[in-house]
């Protein structure tokens, strides 16, 4: 089986940062990556090159971050921290938006890191009526309401499964494979992976999710409106010139302002009550 390379670790890690202005004025990023792999240690190298190049367009004088795979963590940093701007998986942007008052100001693709499109697959099932009832292996089912509303979209609820909750990437594959699961819930990084898992290539693709809007960039309450402008302006220049060949390493494929508008429909989605 092939492992993840340490250039997917570093697509998981992003750029895990705070910064100090030139002001002075000290300013705090935390990443959630949820389900991400490896370590913040292993992707460190990466994400100093990207630091360097943040550093460079926006004029900060120093630079240190905070990345978390998991929410409780990651909440933890946010309520004792206060950072000002975050870089958000899908699911937990949809959770934190109302509740912390995030403003959304830009968006990034990052290749390799999952969680824009999710599937079921099997060996046996032919469709999603064959999943329900049976047991499913996921690293996806904490988060029930995201999955519900958001990716099943009415297809299935989580509640219709037997789920066994998986620990590390391709678990969910490997039980399957191993016919210890008649169905999983992957990802699309997970379901790149697929042939390189031993017995991988005999599952198939099931039931399929709509694309989701990738990784979200927002602002804190506690974000000064200049410094919002000013993130948000530079944004999409830091994959340029110098910081291309820096994105390219860390599997970033594309960063941009962006606005509530580019996650309305999830955001309806999340909302409605089904």
């Amino acid at each position: 089986m092939r492992r993840f390379v340490p250039a997917a670790i570093a697509s998981l890690a992003l750029l895990s940062f705070g910064t100090t202005s030139q002001a002075g004025s000290e300013v705090k990023i935390v990443v959630l990556k949820e389900r991400g792999v490896g370590s913040a240690a292993q992707a460190q190298p990466f994400v100093d090159k990207f630091v360097g190049i943040a550093q460079k367009k926006n004029g900060w004088s120093a630079a240190k971050g905070s990345y978390f795979t998991e929410r409780k963590p990651a909440e933890a940093f946010i309520d004792g921290d206060k950072p000002q701007f975050g870089f958000l998986s899908l699911a937990a942007y949809l959770a934190m938006k109302d509740p912390r008052k995030l403003e959304t100001i830009g968006q990034v693709t990052v290749s390799r890191a999952g969680g824009q499109e999710y599937h079921l697959v099997s060996k046996t099932a032919k469709d999603v009526s064959g999943c329900k009832g049976q047991k499913l292996a996921t690293d996806h089912a904490e988060d029930s309401k995201f999955i519900d509303r958001v990716v099943a979209k009415g297809a299935f609820k989580v509640a219709d499964f037997t789920v066994e909750h998986t620990k590390r990437p391709l678990q969910g594959i490997q039980k399957v494979a191993k016919g210890d699961a008649v169905c999983a819930l992957i990802d699309d990084a997970q379901f790149a992976e697929l042939a390189n898992v031993d017995g991988g290539k005999e599952l198939k693709s099931v039931w399929k999710s709509d694309k989701l809007p990738p990784m979200a960039v927002v602002a804190f309450a506690g974000a000064e409106k200049s410094q919002k402008d000013t993130f948000k302006a530079n944004l999409a220049s830091l994959c340029e010139g110098d910081g291309k060949s820096v994105c390219g390493e860390i599997g970033i494929s594309s960063i941009k302002g962006a606005t509530d508008d580019a996650y309305a429909q999830v955001l309806a989605a999340y909302k409605k009550d089904k």
